[in-house]
């Protein structure tokens, strides 16, 4: 967007990306968003968790986004806050890098969005490359199911939407990619600090459903998801990872179903993980795992790792 356009008309939409050591991804992200219809409309907020490659750079490619280079690797929680914080349009849509929309995903979400007064947020269908649909929908989860979905890798229970085009209501949805409305981040103070990078987005969603307000998936705005790269992590990484996602689940847990709920998630996941270590299974994972909940370090900045 030019200086002129931005003076007389303020951008509908935000898009907020944050990156991560993924230039490619990035490029690619970006360079479906500026071909987008309606591309005067949003303005592309780039927030760079640290990066070593190209992604701080990028904004030499396209000098129309607005870029925020960060020291290191806040978490999607801090990071996300740091770009709405800095957003001016009245929607928020949250992408990932990964992530490619359509000529007409942006403007169509914001539509639905500005007919639907009681929806708070719309989400697009998200694809894979060769077209098979990839959004998952879930009921808003019982500590015990968070309790599973941390223990096992995911929830149980995941059902694919319904085959229509029509707009549909939803309580929770992977991958996160969604719009919602600025006032109602704002309203909330953005993502509750507490989470580091992990849970944000059910933290979104659940807020939304607790409000009684809806979610909506519109099956006609496609967003196409191409694979994460491989990025190698630490076995000191991966339990720093593991941990945030045990304490931001302990956190969703206690915020919405009472302290108690809170505390015996994280004492469950400590006493997990002390035995896994005990038993010598994974030994190093599971001693970088267990120091983190210990100590109570999630992905937040502060960490040594990433």
């Amino acid at each position: 967007m030019d200086e002129n356009q931005q003076g007389t008309a303020p951008p509908k939409v935000s898009v907020v990306i944050v990156s991560f050591n993924n230039a490619a991804a990035l490029r690619r992200c970006l360079t479906a968003l500026e071909a987008s219809r309606g591309r005067e409309t949003f303005e592309i907020l780039v927030v760079d968790s640290g990066s070593m490659d190209e992604c701080p750079q990028m904004d030499t490619e396209f000098p129309g986004i607005n870029l925020l280079r960060l020291p290191r690797n806040f978490g999607l929680g801090k990071a996300l806050n740091i770009g709405m914080r800095t957003a001016v349009g009245e929607f928020f849509l949250f992408l990932e890098p990964e992530m490619e929309v359509s000529l007409d995903t942006v403007s169509s979400l914001a539509a639905l969005l500005e007919a639907a007064p009681d929806a708070v947020a719309v989400c697009p269908l998200i694809v894979s490359p060769a077209g098979e649909t990839l959004t998952r929908l879930h009921p808003l989860p019982l500590p015990a199911e968070l309790w599973q979905a941390w223990r096992d890798g995911d929830f149980q229970g995941w059902t694919g939407p319904e085959a229509t085009l029509e707009p549909a209501e939803a309580d929770y949805l992977k991958p996160p990619a969604l719009m919602v409305r600025g006032n109602f981040m704002r309203g909330l103070r953005y993502i509750d600090q507490r989470y580091g990078h992990h849970w944000w987005d059910l933290e979104i969603c659940t807020q939304i459903r607790k409000a009684s307000r809806k979610i909506l998936l519109l099956p006609t705005a496609r967003v196409v998801a191409h694979g994460s790269a491989l990025l190698g992590f630490s076995t000191g990484a991966r339990g720093l990872l593991a941990a945030d996602r045990a304490l931001g689940a302990a956190v969703w847990c206690g915020k919405h179903y009472g302290w108690f709920q809170g505390f015996k998630f994280r004492l469950a996941a400590t006493f997990l993980s002390l035995g896994r270590l005990l038993s010598l299974r994974n030994a190093g994972y599971q001693f970088s795992l267990l120091s983190c909940l210990l100590s109570g370090q999630k992905l937040d900045g502060s960490q040594q790792a990433l």
